[in-house]
């Protein structure tokens, strides 16, 4: 094994190859891990059948010591670091094993591969010196490779990195201006004409169509295919006679898929004619009085015979070639409760809300494995309070996807209805279109009445009032789970125990929702945002007394408006505090069921009480609420390494401390009896919705889309300060598996304003605001008199759960960095399970 200095002004890649040159070996295993900034990852079909189905994708990073830049394939069984976000570009890798391999079916093509890591850091300083990556140069020696496409060449395209339905790539053309062309439409034929040249075998004559509506790109590749661009795209096209599809194929994609834009009006020749393919969605076009051709498609081919395509320039379009305009369906939001479900329609709205990107496992079983992303938005058109709550799949426009944010004009086209119980909501389809404020010049849908009626609607707006109301990012889930639980096949139950399974094969921002059933053995509440060491050891919180304690908000020149009788509806509220003597022994706070049935407000014992009555509640088993425990008193003798080490643990240890705990009358017996626990922590800040701030636009889209393929030096050195949505608390959830052997935290942050997002879509059901109440509907609940409590107080209400047999429905996702997140967003009674 050998050591490689990578300290120095010399090149850590020069000292690699030197040892390699000189140890005449093609693989080295260093003693002292290099340490490699990640400028780029990319995702390409694996070309053999893998051995397991999570190795059907490779890849490939490039990255540099910052002198030299070097394209590197990822050994497959290192993979997973990729897959679960960890090993993410603008992170410093520290690589212990490489190795260089040559491809012997060609000439002077070889290439670095990565067989082992360390681990992944943050980047060194030295690296952010660095502001254009393009500007490190190229290590171009020992006959090392450098392509545009995947260094194992028997693939010449690389895929996107998280999904397989973008245009991801040189390979793909731009969109481009189409040049003035003339043709001779004196010998076209008509989509009504077509079944009869497929009846004879004859070669249809051209035609002449309009694009009303296109699809997002299928990819179809396997391992061990030899289709080189194995692609797909659906267009439906019309002329006088009617409406047909039409399939665009392989290497024609990346040719034209940019350049088949919705309204387009297109001369075909060459083309061929085949038996419709009946298993896929269609869109609905109701407006136009004209025959759709089901039984035939026409199919654009690179190949036997090569189609020929050409695009009219806009302006040389003439109104006697009888071509149908887009049809739409405009609807306002006041219009959707009406309608029925999966019909579809297109909406215009101000963008108030933008979620993450998060990706669902495709559920097809043959070909690689797949995800689908998508992302939540809310926006409003004036036709009432209530916004349109969308469900956004990638359209094939990543362009557009990833820049949906508060403040544009969002237009989505064939959205589907979705219907459930009282939920009202719709998602996109294979054939929407999403187009964003810049994007809108020149569409076709410029000129529909309630487009118009909404651009003078947003006349009447004020930006700062708007800009009030919006926020981005945290847990969303949408719609609510019904009132009762009953199991299905899509929501089964899954126990405890197996939840091992399901979280190791999470993968980056995967989201998945299961079920679980046991007992509630343990609430602790967290005030958010955390408290330091220090600030747990010289303030107590002191609730509930309403008469001696109140909110104080913090005012900033953004902040939205809140409801003044809500005490914790903003998340800078502080709260007055009561300063302790200075004391390192553990003060625990008592309450007896009967005292706190009989009270009707919130509050803590005094010490002298608590002192009193400790022996006593012990003995009775009736400890209900513990509260704020201060910290052994740390000493120390000098301020050493290891002391600021120990005192940096403690400080993140301090941070975990719960303000509040209630345990079941058998968790300190179970807890030790359990043999798997699944617990992340602290709540990370990602889950929470925070406030949208136009200065850090492009730093909040960075953080809400899918971890980028490139780093940009540029946008990972901001900061910004994190200031959530209507947050001071949130509680977690021990679930206790009905076997007792094991248990999982799980994370409770209750709305307690309407400035949540997550309140367009919960219920206002009135209900008694006790602990379980709560956490049954997913909201605090607003009394007759204006009065909210805060979130902590419910905590008194908690043994209310003492042997309460619940399901509890749980949305997992893996945030990537090994942080999972694991949000309670339903908690069933035994009364309400079916």
């Amino acid at each position: 094994m050998a050591g490689v200095d990578d300290s120095g002004s010399g090149s850590a890649l020069q000292a690699v190859f030197d040892q390699l040159r000189s140890a005449h070996t093609l693989s080295l295993t260093l003693t002292s891990p290099i340490c490699l900034a990640v400028i780029s990852l990319d995702r390409y079909l694996s070309f053999q059948h893998p051995a397991a189905e999570s190795y059907c994708y490779s890849y490939d990073l490039t990255l540099t010591d910052g002198r030299w830049r070097i394209k590197c394939q990822l050994a497959d069984g290192l993979s997973r670091w990729v897959r679960t976000g960890s090993l993410r570009c603008g992170a410093g890798l520290l690589v212990s094993q490489l190795s260089l391999v040559h491809d012997e079916t060609r000439l002077n093509h070889s290439y670095v591969r990565i067989d082992g890591i360390h681990s992944v850091v943050e980047l060194p300083e030295r690296f952010l010196s660095i502001k254009d990556v393009e500007s490190v140069t190229l290590w171009s020696r020992d006959n090392v490779t450098w392509a545009d496409g995947p260094l194992q060449m028997s693939r010449k395209y690389y895929l996107p990195l998280w999904i397989n339905d973008d245009p991801y790539g040189k390979v793909w053309i731009p969109n481009s201006p189409p040049p003035d062309v003339v043709i001779d439409v004196s010998r076209i034929t008509l989509l009504a004409d077509l079944e009869a040249f497929f009846r004879t075998s004859r070669r249809p004559l051209p035609i002449l169509v309009r694009i009303l509506h296109r699809s997002r790109i299928r990819y179809y590749g396997k391992p061990g295919q030899n289709i080189d661009f194995p692609f797909q795209v659906y267009c439906e096209v019309a002329d006088q006679s009617g409406v047909m599809s039409m399939v665009v194929w392989n290497d024609l994609c990346l040719e034209w898929f940019n350049r088949l834009t919705v309204g387009s009006v297109l001369y075909l020749q060459q083309y061929s004619l085949k038996p419709s393919y009946q298993q896929r969605s269609r869109p609905q076009i109701h407006s136009l009085s004209l025959t759709t051709f089901h039984s035939i498609e026409i199919c654009l081919n690179p190949r036997s015979p090569a189609s020929i395509v050409t695009v009219i320039p806009p302006k040389s379009v003439r109104s006697q070639w009888g071509l149908p305009e887009v049809p739409y369906n405009f609807a306002t939001r006041s219009e959707v409760n009406s309608m029925n479900s999966n019909q579809a329609c297109d909406i215009i709205g101000l963008v108030t809300y933008v979620g993450r990107v998060e990706r669902l496992r495709s559920k097809e079983k043959s070909g690689p494995e797949k995800f689908w992303a998508y992302r939540w938005v809310h926006a409003v058109d004036g036709s009432t309070d209530s916004p349109f709550i969308l469900e956004i799949f990638s359209s094939s426009q990543p362009e557009i996807f990833n820049n949906i944010c508060p403040m544009t004009y969002l237009v989505c086209t064939q959205m589907r209805v979705c219907q459930t119980g009282s939920s009202v909501y719709l998602t996109s389809s294979t054939e929407t279109q999403l187009f964003v404020t810049g994007c809108h010049k020149k569409q076709p849908y410029v000129n529909e009445p309630k487009v118009k009626a909404f651009i003078q609607w947003t006349k009447t707006l004020k930006d700062s009032v708007v800009l009030r109301r919006t926020a981005v990012g945290g847990h969303y889930c949408y719609p609510p789970s019904p009132p009762t639980f009953t199991p299905t096949t899509n929501e089964s139950i899954t126990a405890v125990v197996e939840l091992k399974g399901e979280l190791e094969s999470l993968q980056y921002r995967e989201h998945r929702r299961v079920a679980v059933q046991g007992y509630v053995s343990a609430v602790q509440y967290h005030t958010w945002p955390p408290h330091t060491r220090q600030q747990q050891q010289e303030d107590v919180l002191v609730r509930g007394d309403r008469d001696s304690e109140s909110a104080v908000p913090h005012s900033s020149r953004d902040q939205r408006e809140t409801d003044s009788s809500s005490l914790d509806s903003d998340s800078t509220v502080s709260s007055k505090r009561r300063r302790v003597p200075t004391d390192s022994r553990v003060h625990r706070q008592y309450f007896t069921r009967s005292k706190m049935q009989s009270s009707s407000q919130v509050g803590f014992t005094s010490h002298e009480e608590e002192e009193e009555e400790e022996e006593e509640q012990q003995d009775e088993g009736e400890l209900i609420l513990e509260e704020s425990e201060s910290e052994d008193q740390h000493t120390s003798a000098g301020g050493t390494e290891a002391d600021e080490a120990s005192q940096t643990q403690d400080e993140h240890q301090a941070e975990s401390q719960p303000t509040a705990l209630w345990e079941s009358s058998v968790w300190p017996l179970a807890k030790q009896q359990v043999t798997e626990h699944f617990c992340y922590g602290r709540l990370d800040q990602e889950s929470l919705p925070e406030k949208f701030c136009f200065d850090d636009r492009d730093v909040l889209l960075h953080n809400l889309n899918l971890s980028p393929s490139t780093w940009s030096p540029d946008i990972s050195s901001q900061t910004r300060t994190h200031t959530p949505v209507a947050c001071t608390g949130y509680f977690t959830l021990t679930i206790l598996g009905l076997n007792q052997t094991a248990a999982v935290d799980v994370q409770f942050v209750p709305v307690v304003s309407s400035d949540d997002p997550r309140a367009a879509g919960i219920p206002h059901t009135p209900h008694d605001n006790s602990l379980l109440s709560c956490i049954s509907t997913g909201r605090l609940c607003i009394q007759p008199d204006g009065s909210c409590p805060s979130p902590g107080s419910l905590m008194t209400s908690a043994p209310q759960l003492e042997s309460e047999r619940v399901v509890c429905i749980v949305d997992l996702c893996l945030l990537g960095e090994q942080k999972v997140e694991m949000i309670c967003s339903k908690l069933y009674r035994t009364a309400d399970i079916c």
